[in-house]
């Protein structure tokens, strides 16, 4: 490891310190995409369409935390921070004005796990629908009236 010199020290001082991974970070609001379970994109998050899917993160990794995207409004929020307080999970709003992204929320871990795929296909958001739509009463009452006999 080679030793700093006075270039170093003036760089350090005025820029701050030089952390891997910054345009990752700037990315995933603040963390690495190897500590993270699940990521909703900004659409996700307003649209509540990802909701369940981060439900079941949040039973599975009781120890995690819940970062959400300070762009976005409160009203669209209300349910990701009613579900971690339901698990206790801590969560933080990051407003950053310097750099933007296309994440919502982020749930994530202080340490490296390097979860599979961290982001939720719009496959799966449609199946949640479904799901969701045949076990209403209504679709129980539909399917009586349109079943074969």
């Amino acid at each position: 490891m080679s030793k700093k010199n006075v270039e170093d020290y003036l760089t350090e001082g005025i820029y701050g310190l030089n952390r891997p991974k910054e345009a990752e970070r700037h990315y995933f609001l603040g963390t690495l995409r190897e500590r993270i379970v699940l990521a909703l994109t900004i659409g996700q998050v307003m649209t509540d369409s990802g909701i369940n899917k981060l439900e079941d993160a949040m039973k599975n990794h009781r120890d995690s935390k819940l970062l959400i995207n300070g762009h976005i409004s409160y009203r669209f929020l209300k349910a990701e921070k009613n579900l971690a307080n339901k698990y206790n999970i801590p969560y933080t709003v990051i407003s950053n004005e310097e750099y933007e992204t296309d994440i919502g929320a982020v749930l994530t871990y202080d340490y490296a796990i390097d979860y599979g795929n961290i982001f939720i296909e719009e496959e799966d958001i449609m199946e949640d629908k479904k799901q969701e739509r045949s076990s209403s009463i209504f679709s129980v009452i539909k399917d009586w009236f349109t079943s074969p006999k």
